[in-house]
Formats: structure tokens, C-alpha cells, sequence
């Protein structure tokens, strides 16, 4: 038992979405310090908090040295999710602060999300949703899936599990990643190409690789350029791989139909982004991973991860 340890959960809706997990923690004798925002917490809420607990649950909030300084019990950082963007890895290891995530608890989610936000970019769903909801009856001719080439920019868990959801749409499937699984991408019928040839020759990209200092505005002037006149771009990996300027002007010159994004390169978003004054793009509030059953695997894995590392019982291995 932990009695007296603190853990601070600034993801959103913990006690709501993880019932489960937090009743293991309480029961093993942990004090919760929840998120009551309904949003990522800011630096000085963070601060506000921090000093005496033990572990935290990190949402999309940022984790850097100023917040390790204040924090000089922190012995773990379980990140509710996969990306550790926001957390400074390597001022968490100066200061002896484990930090997991939780890789592929979330990977089903954000491929449906993704396959869902391709056929709404394609067929302009949320526009006429909203249309016909104001007394409308306007038409749109839009583009079908089938027979088309998509390019996935990543392999990994998620686009994996995209490949496998795209079979059904018979489509040809292209994928570029730095460290391919090639006995996935042949078992999944995808194409192992370079990004460039991806590029030109993909009628839809979906963007899914991690962000990087190498991957910072992956997507840019040149790489749009460098894709099919006409085609789809959709992001559900992070806003940091792609210059949203580049990607507006992609928009409006014709260069692209259409995109679909779920993430942004300052969150949360401005209501002034230049984006969204540009009717062929898609928004949607960082969501591809929330759903219940995300929320519940990774509920349950950050808190076993922070149980274990406190009872010296498999402990997870860090970042």
C-alpha cells in the first residue's frame, strides 16, 4: 500500500471516464488530485499542484524543468496517451523522474477516427450535416474511396491498424516509415515506398508519424507541393508536423480538394487560426483518441504502471 502518495491526473474526466482505474489507486491507498478544467492545465495550475505529489497522469499539459523544479517528490510520469511531445524527456531523467506512456492503448480509436475523417473530407459530411440542419438542401459531388491510392505517412501501431481498416475499401495502400515493419506491411498488402514517391503518387495522405525534432513541419511548402494536384490530406498525429501556413495555401490555391485535421500546432486552438476561415478543411478538437474504451485501457495502464513503479513489482520501463 501507498498510503499518504499523491498523484496529479491532468487529463480531463478521469473520474467520469475512469471509474476503475481510480478506484485500484484509492484502494491502494492513493490521494487524487484530478483536472477539473475541462481542458489542459496551464503552467501556473500545474505549479499550483505539483509540489507534494508522488506521480502523475499527464494529459497534453506541458512537463519541463520549471515544473520538475516544483515538484521534488515526482518519482513517475505515466502519460495518458502515446505521445511524449510535451514532456521533457531528458530534464526528466537529470532529475531520476520515470517517465511511460501508453503505447497502443489508443492506436483503434485514432485509426477510426482517421478513416472517418478521409470519407468526411471526401464527401464534405459536416457541411452538409450543418446545411440541412439550417433548413438547406444543398448537393455535393464528391469523391469515392474506392480505387483510390492511400498514402500513410507512419506505420506504426496506428498505421497498422488503418492498412487493415482500408482492405475493405479496395484501395491501394502506400506507406512510408523510417523503421519499416516490412513483415507487417507485406502481411497487411502495403507498399513500403520513399515519402517522396508517397507523396506524388497518393490520392489521400494520412499523416501518422510521431513528433520528432526531425519531424517538425514534415509537412511544409515542398512536401505539399510535391503531392498530387487534387488530392486529400488528412493529420490525426500532431500539429507540430505541419506548417499550417503551407497548408492553408496548399487549400486555397486548388493545390488540394480537401483536408481533415484533428491537431494543431498551438492547443488549444485559437478561434483566429487562419484555418478556419478556409471551407475545405475539416476540424475537429484533438478527439481521435477519445473515446471509452481508450479511456478505460489507458486509465488502467497508467495506474498499474504507477502502482507497479512504487510497489518495485515489474516496474515499466522509462522513456
Amino acid at each position: 500500500m501507498a498510503a499518504g502518495k499523491k498523484v496529479l491526473v491532468t487529463t480531463t474526466n478521469y473520474s467520469k471516464l475512469c471509474k476503475d482505474a481510480k478506484a485500484q489507486m484509492e484502494s491502494n491507498g492513493w490521494t487524487i488530485i484530478e483536472n477539473d478544467f475541462g481542458r489542459p492545465m496551464t503552467l501556473d495550475e500545474i505549479l499550483e499542484r505539483v509540489g507534494d505529489v508522488d506521480a502523475v497522469m499527464a494529459g497534453a499539459d506541458y512537463w519541463t524543468e520549471q515544473v520538475f523544479q516544483a515538484a521534488p517528490k515526482l518519482k513517475i510520469i505515466a502519460r495518458f496517451g502515446v505521445g511524449v511531445d510535451n514532456i521533457d524527456i531528458e530534464a526528466a531523467r537529470r532529475r531520476g523522474i520515470k517517465v511511460v506512456n501508453a503505447v497502443g492503448r489508443n492506436a483503434n480509436a485514432v485509426a477510426e477516427l482517421t478513416i472517418g475523417l478521409i470519407l468526411s473530407a471526401m464527401r464534405n459530411i459536416p457541411a452538409l450535416h450543418q446545411s440541412v440542419r439550417q433548413g438547406g438542401w444543398d448537393r455535393f459531388v464528391g469523391d469515392e474511396l474506392m480505387g483510390r491510392t492511400v498514402g500513410l505517412l507512419g506505420l506504426g501501431n496506428i498505421g497498422q491498424r488503418v492498412a487493415r481498416k482500408l482492405a475493405g475499401f479496395d484501395v491501394r495502400i502506400l506507406a512510408y516509415d523510417k523503421f519499416p515493419n516490412r513483415a507487417a506491411a507485406e502481411k497487411l498488402n502495403v507498399t513500403l515506398v520513399p515519402s517522396e514517391q508517397l507523396l506524388a503518387d497518393s490520392d489521400v495522405v494520412c499523416l501518422l508519424l510521431p513528433s520528432l525534432k526531425e519531424t517538425y513541419h514534415f509537412m511544409n511548402r515542398e512536401t505539399f507541393a510535391r503531392m498530387k494536384d487534387g488530392a486529400y490530406f488528412v493529420n490525426t498525429a500532431r500539429g507540430a508536423l505541419v506548417d499550417e501556413a503551407a497548408l492553408g495555401d496548399a487549400l486555397t490555391s486548388g493545390k488540394l480538394t480537401a483536408a481533415a485535421i484533428d491537431v494543431y500546432e498551438t492547443e488549444p486552438v485559437s478561434a483566429d487560426n487562419p484555418l478556419f476561415r478556409i471551407k475545405n478543411i475539416i476540424t475537429t478538437p484533438h478527439t481521435a483518441s477519445e473515446t471509452y474504451e481508450t479511456f478505460r485501457n489507458v486509465g488502467a495502464h497508467t495506474a498499474q504502471a504507477i502502482l507497479d513503479e512504487f510497489e518495485g513489482i515489474n516496474p515499466p520501463k522509462g522513456l
